[in-house]
């Protein structure tokens, strides 16, 4: 819809405004914050026309006006100024992401905690699966004569590891011998693949060894089908409580309950194919019952291999959508960047203002 330049510095007045306060919007705030030379009931005929054209709401019977989920979508697209990070929030940022020793998830898990500190909504994080996904190397540790520590390296960088504890004494070259059996039989191989190595060892191993193997490439399987999977995870669902829209617990349960389910299959409409960029939902555009009142705001990074992932933003339609996608680009962007090229980008992009 084509609106003229009056009607639409007064919904972005509106739309801001009610991001601040979480109040309706009369038509003597607007005439101070629009910075227009007209009269208050010249205002107020232009938001009955935004009203009109459904870009506007007049909850109950208060003189003042509420953006509708259409009036988020055009200031979305049209009338939203680009945030600038500050020096302090892009610091914190990259604090929380330069931790490249460590295991992928925990990085992603730390990055949405720390998101969700600073934006004050909920955050979710999901991690698309490689496709074919293996194990890049076996590493053994003696803890005492009859326990080992076993442990896994995917190929796409997650480290788990295991204690385990054998009935019989193993010796140092007992443990060597079996290092190197795993990491030259098992090591590249599928899940499926690593199965069926494993059953045709079985048939000529000695008991005793074939026993050891099969701990550890068990180990190792679990670790890969739990790879497999795409986990959404999320941080910060309390926030919510720290917004009037959910200060009835009545409404804000639901969501939360929604929200605190780590679930296999994601049930948020994520972006996880096409490439990096931004996509935000506002209200009914969400597909499930529990996310219609709410905006979900996602960035897709690269993680390499051949992977993606996803960190996004729930929060009430009264989101404020330039704080989050600038902080959520800032985000996505480090992401690619820390696990794609090995680097992050350079601090002080932001200002203090």
């Amino acid at each position: 819809m084509e609106l003229t330049d009056r009607k639409k510095r007064i919904l972005r007045a509106i739309v801001e405004t009610y991001i601040s306060t979480a109040e309706p919007v009369g038509s003597k705030a607007v005439a101070q914050l629009a910075g227009l030379d007209v009269s208050t009931a010249t205002i107020r005929n232009e938001m009955a026309d935004l009203t009109e054209l459904g870009l506007l709401e007049q909850p109950h019977t208060s003189a003042g006006r509420i953006p509708s989920p259409a009036g988020y979508r055009l200031y979305v697209n049209e009338l939203m100024d680009r945030h600038q990070l500050t020096m302090q929030e892009t610091e914190r940022i990259n604090q929380a992401l330069n931790l490249k020793m460590e295991e992928l998830d925990r990085v992603i898990d730390r990055a949405g905690k720390v998101l969700s500190q600073i934006s004050d909504y909920p955050v979710f994080t999901l991690s698309s699966a490689k496709e074919r996904l293996t194990v890049k190397r076996f590493d053994l540790l003696m803890v005492e004569e009859n326990a080992f520590i076993a442990v896994v390296m995917t190929d796409n960088s997650v480290v788990k590891n295991k204690l385990i504890r054998m009935p019989d004494t193993l010796s140092d070259t007992q443990l060597q011998l079996l290092s190197t059996v795993l990491n030259s039989s098992f090591v590249g191989l599928t899940l499926e693949e690593m199965r069926q190595t494993l059953d045709k060892m079985a048939a000529h191993s000695a008991p005793a060894a074939f026993r050891l193997i099969s701990l550890v490439v068990e180990f190792a399987m679990d670790v890969l089908s739990q790879q497999t999977h795409q986990r959404l995870r999320t941080s910060g669902i309390t926030h919510l409580l720290e917004h009037p829209e959910y200060s009835d617990l009545d409404k804000a349960k639901p969501l939360m309950q929604y929200l605190s389910e780590e679930r296999e299959d994601a049930h948020l409409p994520v972006p996880m194919e096409g490439g990096t960029g931004m996509n935000i939902l506002i209200g009914p555009e969400n597909v499930s019952d529990a996310l219609k009142d709410t905006s979900v705001v996602m960035a897709s990074y690269d993680i390499g291999d051949n992977m993606r992932g996803v960190i996004g933003v729930v929060g009430p339609t009264r989101m404020d959508y330039a704080k989050v996608t600038a902080r959520l680009s800032y985000f996505a962007d480090s992401l690619t960047r820390m696990f794609g090229k090995g680097e992050l980008p350079p601090g002080g992009d932001g200002n203090d203002s």
